[in-house]
């Protein structure tokens, strides 16, 4: 089956996700210097998959690792959670981009280029299917400073997997996170905002914490450069956490409106972070 084809089936399938994979309450995960606390959030939107000047070096630079490096360590086991995480702490006006789905070579270097313009980190969600073709980009995320968390290897519908389906999709996506981008993922997001049981369980296992989202942009429906400008501008609030697409379809408008709600975002003050890495 191709990927448009692919993709058209996945979006036929958001209604399920929406129905199956959403929770009512939420975490507060760690940015910055923050602790780690509880509190109610708004159960965000599933959106289909989005398939398809630098920064100054970051304090936890990677290197890509080679298939003669040693051996993978056990990761650390999680708590397991029954909810995904959905905002970051608002102390300081802080902010979380995120972007889900690549990386692809039309749409994430662009964005790359305009987060690396303004000095701005962001979290990536990859899919492996899509590391596996474009490892320079993953290289790249990891020089410059951003958080690359595990986004499935094809971005299925978890709830109609059985456990070792998600495994397997969970487990092959961190081996080429941490072979392109220099670590394990310490973070998981669950394809269509669809979570379960087995999901929240293998992640804690693989030692990933489950993220969500606070404000969809709904750029996967390609609604116009200004309505996702718009989106964004009126979602920004602090301790919310942004979602948006470098893959998955045409992400032009993506690649445009960042280049214009991004400065907004810094000019009304807006600190944008990412979370803190666990040791």
């Amino acid at each position: 089956m191709q990927k448009d084809q692919l993709f058209t089936r996945r979006r036929l399938l958001l209604a399920s996700a929406a129905a199956l994979g959403a929770a009512g309450t939420a975490g507060l995960v760690v940015a910055g210097d923050e602790e780690a606390v509880r509190t109610a959030a708004p159960v965000p939107a599933p959106g289909p998959q989005a398939r398809q000047a630098p920064l100054k070096s970051s304090a936890f630079r990677l290197q890509p690792l080679t298939g003669d490096g040693p051996p993978r360590s056990a990761p650390r086991r999680l708590k397991v959670r029954t909810e995904p995480i959905f905002e970051i702490s608002a102390r300081g006006r802080q902010m979380m981009l995120t972007f889900d789905d690549g990386p692809n070579p039309d749409y994430t270097p662009h964005i790359l280029d305009t987060l690396a313009k303004h000095d701005v980190r962001a979290m990536f969600f990859v899919c492996g299917e899509c590391v596996e073709d474009n490892k320079h980009l993953v290289a790249r995320m990891a020089e410059e400073g951003h958080v690359v968390g595990n986004h499935t290897w094809t971005h299925p519908l978890l709830t109609t997997l059985d456990r070792a389906e998600i495994k397997s999709e969970m487990a092959r996506t961190s081996d080429i996170i941490e072979d392109t981008y220099g670590e394990p993922p310490q973070w998981f997001r669950a394809p269509y905002g669809a979570w379960n049981r087995a999901a929240f369980q293998l992640g804690a296992e693989m030692g990933m914490e489950p993220m969500a989202w606070t404000v969809d942009t709904t750029d996967w429906d390609t609604p116009g450069t200004d309505t996702i400008i718009e989106r964004v501008e009126d979602g920004a609030a602090p301790g919310v956490v942004i979602l948006s697409h470098d893959a998955g379809g045409d992400r032009s408008q993506t690649v445009e409106a960042i280049q214009e709600w991004l400065p907004y975002l810094l000019d009304q003050g807006y600190h944008l972070t990412v979370p803190r890495r666990r040791l």
